[in-house]
């Protein structure tokens, strides 16, 4: 951005911020009160294929009609055992439905009180229906089990599994973290409910974690199998277990890759075939599969390779005919692509210098798709927006406002339930009618404070110096008068392919944002040239070293920071959580003084330390990229430290081990740098209820104290 775009910026900021400031607005108290932040219903579902949507709504079951707009409540959470409604799932007919509560199963009718299934201490995992709405599958202490509905016995599928050493059914934790990212079950029924096709993971491979909890009078000690970069991971196969007969066939999925990852999996829709997709260890090359479910045997019907890395998608579909959708980022932008049953492609859907972000509905009959992408523009990125595509590659927009869209489609597509928000509202959910028309409006509580009174995001590309744009937004404090220098906090995540800067609500950085924007601080966020705004040849520019991408975006923010009338260079905070931990450090290590104060949340130090799937995708291995993971890592970098920094973690961090942060205290300490620490007893990645509010006080506090903030 340019000094003379600057200055009118400013002068469409200020008079609007300024205008607010009178308004009433949040308590710090209030940002962490989930009875004051508003609520939607949860659990949303469709009812006979969308004659109705369910979903959980103050405690209670409700059913919406989608022909009338009229609900009812269904059934209220304290008639179920436990008292509590985890998850349900309605048989097709709509008769009855599988509740999961206290991690137990209950099976419930309409009118009838709900009948428990299981009354085991061992929790129930994945439980699924079976598309005949007879029976429910679901694994148990690394077995998988099958209930009859009707006479509520049950059976052992698999008797082999034993926690930790062999998971029949059930994800280990690197697939369910960086494969499935944590949405997927380990097994799958067949169409006609005769098989189920099973994940079966040998775990003894994998090296053990131990995460300690001190609270106890005597401390507990937790073992995780968890695979750091460079070692050896689970090995993994697929069966499919025949009901009938209760025998497995398992799939020759690994051909000659005795280490590849067997990423997805889905039946074709008469199941004849599983489909599976398999990703090589080192992520450039991804086959889809389609493997008999009789004899084993696999061949491939499509493959994808890229130099780098190939990213997962879950746009992938069978229609009817055994015609299949395909996502593919092949021309550097996830687009969709239609192919033939036999893996031929029939022809590119989409295209151009924009990204396919979610496939949200497939109507074969009428042959076309719904989907959502980035809005028009060079920070479209910023918004989602929702468009049709015909099989012969004809895009419609069908919701275009300015925001954040999504849709949720009913099974026969005839309704779906719109949502929206923007960076500064909450926004709504509707239940709109296909063809056009709202039929209702589904209930929220609004939030107890006035959101309008915050300071108002504005979001806009910032010119370096050599041209290069960046996206970014930034919110500027409601009191600020001209002549005056205000602290500000710069707030980052910048991995590969990653994105903060949005026009969606948020509400918890969000609202911390807006608040610190309320005392006094200009809050500035920057999202590099890895991120989604550049596509795939964006992300590649991470490929075997992390930092310097997501470092020139910050400093090209610093330097616009010095452009500007109100911003005060000398008392410049930076923060991030995980990744955004990880880059807050390299940073301040790589360029002291340019940050006064920061705060990394969570974060890697060393790369080695962090898990196969992930690290290895963008760094390679350690074996091949040593250079890569040593200059990547905040361990390398600790004698750098010049800045005020404080470091937090959760000592249950089972994602990102408390070991980053223990290896790197003790770099600093040899170094001689002083910094401040927040270690959070038995919290995970990410900290939760008091923990979570302690934590931004603690934050405020900091930054407060390092750069003479908090008016």
């Amino acid at each position: 951005m340019t000094r003379a775009r600057l200055g009118l910026a400013c002068v469409l900021l200020l008079p609007v911020l300024a205008a607010a400031a009178e308004a009433p607005a949040p308590s710090f108290d209030d940002l962490f009160d989930t009875e004051k932040l508003g609520s939607r219903p949860s659990q949303l579902d469709w009812w006979r294929d969308g004659a109705g949507l369910t979903y959980v709504w103050e405690k209670a079951l409700w059913r919406l009609d989608t022909g009338t707009g009229q609900s009812e409540k269904l059934l209220e959470e304290k008639d179920v055992a436990g008292g509590s409604l985890a998850s349900y799932q309605w048989t097709a007919d709509g008769r009855g439905a599988l509740l999961v509560a206290e991690d137990d199963l209950h099976f419930w009718q309409p009118g009838a009180a709900p009948r428990r299934l299981t009354t085991t201490k061992e929790p129930e995992e994945g439980a699924m229906l079976a598309p005949d709405g007879q029976k429910v599958a679901f694994a148990r202490e690394a077995n998988l089990y099958v209930v009859d509905l009707a006479s509520g016995r049950e059976r052992a599928l698999t008797r082999d599994g034993q926690p930790g050493v062999t998971l029949n059914g059930v994800n280990d934790w690197v697939y369910w973290e960086e494969i499935w990212n944590r949405n997927a079950t380990g097994f799958w029924w067949s169409p006609g409910s005769e098989r189920i096709a099973y994940y079966r993971f040998d775990e003894t491979p994998v090296a053990e974690y131990s995460l300690v909890d001190e609270l106890p009078h005597y401390n507990a000690v937790q073992k995780q199998r968890y695979p750091k970069a460079g070692t050896a991971n689970p090995k993994v196969k697929i069966g499919v277990l025949d009901l009938a007969s209760g025998k497995t066939v398992w799939l020759a999925t690994t051909g000659n890759d005795p280490e590849a990852y067997l990423a997805r999996v889905a039946w074709t829709p008469d199941g004849k075939n599983v489909a599976v997709q398999r990703l090589n260890r080192e992520q450039t090359e991804l086959d889809l599969l389609l493997c008999s479910p009789t004899t084993g045997a696999c061949r491939v019907l499509l493959e994808e390779r890229w130099p780098t890395w190939v990213n997962l998608g879950e746009e992938f579909r069978f229609l009817p005919d055994g015609r299949f959708l395909w996502a593919s980022e092949r021309d550097g932008w996830r687009h969709l692509y239609l192919y033939s049953a036999d893996g031929k492609l029939l022809r590119q859907l989409t295209s151009g210098p924009w990204a396919v972000t979610s496939v949200d509905h497939v109507d074969a009959a009428a042959g076309f798709v719904l989907f959502t992408g980035f809005a028009e523009g060079p920070l479209g990125a910023a918004e989602r927006r929702l468009y049709r595509v015909s099989f012969d590659g004809a895009v419609e927009r069908v919701a275009t406002e300015p925001g954040w869209h999504g849709a949720r489609v009913a099974p026969d597509g005839k309704t779906w339930v719109h949502t929206w928000s923007d960076a500064d509202l909450p926004g709504w959910e509707r239940l709109e009618r296909s063809t056009g028309g709202v039929v209702a409006e589904l209930p929220a509580k609004a939030p107890t404070f006035d959101v309008e009174a915050l300071p108002k995001w504005r979001i806009f590309p910032i010119e370096s110096v050599d041209g290069t744009r960046y996206p970014a937004r930034m919110l500027v404090p409601p009191s600020f008068r001209m002549g005056q220098r205000v602290p500000v906090i710069m707030y980052h995540y910048g991995g590969p392919g990653s994105q903060e800067v949005t026009d969606r609500w948020d509400n918890r950085r969000n609202l911390w944002h807006k608040w610190m924007a309320r005392r006094g601080y200009l809050v500035l966020v920057v999202d590099n040239l890895g991120s989604a705004f550049y596509g795939k040849h964006g992300e590649d520019r991470d490929h075997r070293r992390f930092g310097e991408v997501n470092l020139a975006a910050q400093l090209a923010g610093v330097e616009f920071l010095k452009t500007t009338p109100f911003a005060d260079v000398e008392r410049i905070g930076l923060w991030g959580w995980s990744g955004g931990g990880s880059n807050t450090l390299y940073c301040v290590l790589n360029r002291p003084g340019v940050w006064k104060a920061a705060v990394s949340g969570a974060p890697v130090t060393d790369w080695k330390l962090y898990d196969s799937i992930w690290t290895e995708r963008y760094l390679d291995s350690p074996a091949n990229n040593a250079e890569g993971y040593e200059k990547s890592s905040a361990v390398t970098y600790a004698g750098n430290l010049k800045d005020a920094l404080l470091l937090v973690h959760g000592t249950g961090d089972d994602n990102v081990h408390p070991q980053n942060s223990w290896v790197l205290s003790e770099k600093f300490i040899q170094a001689g740098a002083p910094f401040e620490q927040a270690f959070y007893p038995n919290q995970k990645h990410g900290l939760r209820g008091k923990a979570n509010k302690h934590f931004h006080q603690r934050m405020m506090e900091f930054f407060d104290r390092e750069l003479g903030g908090g008016h």
